[in-house]
């Protein structure tokens, strides 16, 4: 390997700022499975307790508060009465489902992460692609 080549392969090694950064919200635990819950529709707190299996209700509310600073989930108060709290993806967090769908499908193939009829998912009903007609 020439020097030339040492020095393309050495600017490949990091990840590069904007995966860091991905990686850095979506890498800690259950961030990624709390969107994908909301991915099905908006929750409340509760349901999104019991679709997250095995977390913490002050560790749904601190992920839910970070993603909300990071402009992916909203909170939206309904003063009722009774008062009802509902989260729900901004367009920015909706705009992760082809990703996540991408992250299910790979798990699916090289994982065995199929987990038929559990929550959270982001399938979404197949439709046929024309190409493939």
């Amino acid at each position: 390997m020439t020097k030339g080549q040492q020095g393309d392969a050495g600017q490949c090694a990091g990840a590069g700022g904007a995966v860091e950064d991905v990686f850095a919200l979506l890498g800690k635990r259950w961030n990624g499975v709390i969107l994908a819950s909301l991915m099905n529709g908006p929750g409340r707190f509760a349901e999104l307790g019991r679709a997250v299996n095995g977390i913490s209700e002050r560790m749904l509310a601190d992920r839910l508060a970070e993603l909300g600073e990071a402009g992916l989930v909203s909170r939206e108060v309904d003063t009722g009465p009774p008062l009802r709290v509902t989260y729900l993806l901004t367009p920015a967090g909706e705009a992760l489902r082809p990703a996540l769908e991408e992250l299910g499908s790979w798990a699916e193939q090289f994982l065995g992460a199929a987990r038929q009829g559990a929550c959270p998912t982001v399938r979404q009903p197949k439709v046929a692609n024309p190409r493939n007609a």
